[in-house]
């Protein structure tokens, strides 16, 4: 039956397309940041469902009733978390290795909240967060996001959930990766500041009379920032290097990793 020109099995198709998209897409960086307005992002979700739905979606017959509903969102959810988490892995390496260079300067205790976030960061992690976020659009990493909600589609059909074993081992595999990547991109400030504190040892043996605290502050931060230039060119080829592996980590975990519900 029809009801003012609409099958009822495009509507159902639609409103499974609409929630595939809404509850992934508002949990992905950039997309979710909470300094995007709701009405926004509302917005936003009502116009790539249109878009996305003669292309990709899901047949009406797929919709679940009852109690499955409830387990269905339950699955989407899961979904954006996974999608989610995987960039949020690279955000939070630069994070780390952020709070590793601040506290190496001595800005250990100079704190911003983070508005996308809400959480305390030493000033260079979200100095660095915000530059990995500006390389990450710039690479149209954004782009990468889309093309995996799209993937989803053909490979993660509604009341499904990604609960296999080799999915917890892939997650804590880009989780190790996380603090790697982390020391790699503080090693050169590292490396620099270690050299500086020997030094001023040095100078502290052979010149006790000299305030070794009060000049080593300046000296540490001066050269923290000049190696702190280098590391913009090491992280955009660690953005680059990460995205062109995205597509391939995705469509993975998507093969490999769905289990359906009963």
């Amino acid at each position: 039956m029809e009801i003012f020109g609409f099958n009822p099995g495009d509507m159902l198709s639609f409103f499974l397309t609409l929630f595939r998209i809404s509850v992934v897409l508002f949990l992905l960086p950039f997309f979710g940041g909470a300094s995007i307005p709701r009405p926004v992002k509302g917005a936003l979700v009502l116009i790539l469902s249109m878009a996305l739905w003669p292309q990709l979606s899901f047949p009406g017959s797929m919709m679940p009733t009852g109690w499955n509903i409830l387990i269905m969102f339950l699955g989407e959810l899961v979904l954006g978390l996974i999608l989610g988490m995987l960039v949020n892995f690279l955000f939070a390496a630069v994070q780390l290795g952020g709070q590793i260079i601040g506290f190496q300067m001595g800005f250990a205790m100079v704190n911003v909240v983070d508005p996308i976030t809400g959480t305390s960061n030493a000033v260079s992690a979200h100095f660095l967060y915000m530059c990995t976020m500006l390389t990450f659009l710039v690479l149209n990493g954004h782009l990468y996001l889309l093309k995996a909600v799209g993937m989803s589609f053909q490979y993660i059909p509604p009341g499904t959930l990604l609960l296999q074993p080799e999915l917890a081992k892939d997650i804590f595999h880009f989780s190790n990766l996380m603090f790697t990547l982390a020391i790699k991109i503080a090693s050169p400030v590292m490396a620099a500041l270690f050299l500086v504190d020997l030094a001023l040892a040095l100078i502290s043996r052979a010149a006790p009379q000299m305030h070794v605290l009060i000049l080593g502050f300046p000296i540490k931060i001066t050269v923290g920032f000049f190696f702190l230039g280098f590391i913009f060119s090491i992280m955009a080829l660690y953005v680059g290097d990460f995205l062109s592996g995205l597509n391939n980590m995705y469509e993975n975990l998507m093969k490999f990793g769905t289990s359906t519900i009963p």
